[in-house]
């Protein structure tokens, strides 16, 4: 592996990002997000707060809510996971919701249902804008990055994302993490294009 190309790789399971109206209806008037842990990317955290969500077909009883709070309500699930919810979700990257399937969510003091907004997250690299200065790369390039191991694998139409806000690393979901053996702390190599 190049060193000087190497990616940290997230593994992103399942999750749900809310606006702060669903906070108030999911959790009851003057809740706030709290934070169990913090994420790779600087102001994101994983809440100690979970939500029930119901397909069509199935349901997941403990969706983790990731924060800060969001302008949209987005539930983000692997093609797996939108086979047990009995919906067909395109890939999308974030925030990109319009025409996608709704879900109805339960908190712990109330229920809403959203018209729009499950997603398959894209595959994405968020990198600092000087990290993608060094790898000569450009914000919404589409890449290819290489994952070792047993499984390794060429995942293409790898979006990079860039922003002075961001720390380097790449996201995909459990299938795709399943897929290729990578999981939370290995590394993947960007390939030259």
């Amino acid at each position: 592996m190049n060193e000087d190309r190497k990616i940290p790789v997230g593994v992103s399971a399942r999750h749900i990002h809310l606006t702060q109206a669903h906070v108030r209806v999911l959790f009851g008037e003057g809740a706030e997000l709290t934070e169990m842990k913090p994420l790779s990317q600087p102001g994101q955290f994983a809440a100690n707060e979970t939500v029930a969500v119901y397909g069509p077909k199935g349901s997941f009883p403990k969706v983790r809510i990731l924060g800060p709070v969001r302008k949209a309500t987005q539930l983000e699930v692997s093609r797996t996971d939108a086979f047990s919810l009995g919906l067909k979700p395109p890939v999308r990257e974030s925030g990109h919701i319009e025409g996608t399937p709704g879900i109805r969510i339960v908190g712990s003091a109330g229920e809403v249902t959203i018209d729009e907004g499950v997603i398959v997250a894209a595959r994405h690299i968020h990198l600092h804008t000087s990290d993608a200065e060094r790898l000569g790369v450009a914000d919404k390039q589409l890449l290819k990055v290489r994952v070792g191991g047993d499984r390794g694998l060429v995942f293409e139409n790898v979006i990079a994302r860039v922003s002075p806000s961001f720390s380097l690393d790449m996201h995909i979901d459990t299938d795709e993490g399943n897929a290729s053996g990578a999981a939370t702390g290995d590394f993947a190599e960007l390939l030259p294009e």
